[in-house]
């Protein structure tokens, strides 16, 4: 696996097939700054090319998950494109940073390994924006959920705006974005922002530590080219999206892990898979 030893805003540890991706600021509440936009897409791009890896965790370092934009760090950078009377030349000049911030979530969404965002306290504004790009999201009873960019006369523009409503529903997206409010887990739960809620933080490892188990016990290319189908399927018809799987099997299907597969059940044994 790639070394990520210079990183300033994530750490990177792995432990087997599982990688774990952990917010770590430097800003207070793990906030998101401009090392944390630089290094987020390679990150993930590198997790996605390592064939080792067959899932992912973010996660924040200790009691909250992120307090979003890191607005103080991020002065510097946005002030000249705001400020004044500004014209084309600066406004397109503001236009490609927020599609340069836009790349640190898609990269999520686009990583061919399956994402857990792991949510522990406060997920603020951009925090929401990043698990939403997630594949599945669980949390602790006291996580608290806020799409707060309203509130500094912001309109969310990383991702919660096109991924959130095929996750919770239209309605509950423009509820979240609309008050700027603060949701906790419970209608985090009910909206089906998260899979699960677990009681605490030990349990919340817990829990995250069996579904990656299970997703890295299963053949890698089958669950990535389940995430791929799925990708496709957001913005295909239903019959396109079942050409695109039966193309995909027709072309992947035949693999050594099937082979696997098939033995381990005549031999009554679990399949050891390889990725072949």
């Amino acid at each position: 696996m790639e070394e990520f030893g210079d990183l300033k805003s994530l750490a990177v540890s792995r432990d087997g097939a599982i990688a774990t991706v952990e917010l770590i600021g430097p800003g207070k509440g793990n906030a998101m700054g401009p090392d944390f936009w630089a290094e987020t897409p390679g990150v993930f791009d590198a997790l996605d090319a390592d064939d080792s890896v067959r899932a992912v965790v973010v996660r924040g370092r200790g009691d909250h998950f992120t307090y979003g934009l890191d607005l103080k760090a991020s002065a510097q950078t946005l002030m000249p494109m705001i400020a004044g009377q500004n014209l084309a030349k600066e406004r397109t000049e503001l236009h490609a940073l927020i599609r340069e911030w836009q790349q640190a979530f898609t990269s999520i969404a686009k990583c061919r390994k399956p994402v857990i965002a792991a949510i522990d306290g406060w997920c603020i504004g951009g925090g929401v924006n990043m698990i939403a790009a997630c594949d599945v999201r669980v949390c602790t009873a006291n996580a608290k959920f806020s799409l707060r960019e309203p509130r500094i006369a912001i309109t969310p523009d990383v991702g919660a705006l096109q991924r959130l409503p095929g996750i919770i529903g239209e309605g509950a997206t423009r509820l979240m974005a609309f008050t700027a409010g603060d949701y906790d887990a419970e209608f985090a739960e009910r909206v089906g922002l998260v899979e699960q809620v677990f009681a605490d933080r030990e349990a919340l490892d817990a829990g995250v530590e069996e579904i990656c188990s299970q997703i890295a016990a299963n053949a890698p290319l089958a669950v990535q080219g389940a995430k791929r189908v799925l990708n496709y399927c957001k913005d295909a018809s239903e019959e396109a999206g079942l050409e695109y799987v039966a193309t995909w099997n027709s072309a992947f299907l035949q693999s050594k892990d099937l082979g696997e597969a098939f033995a381990a059940f005549a031999q009554g044994r679990d399949p050891n898979y390889e990725g072949h």
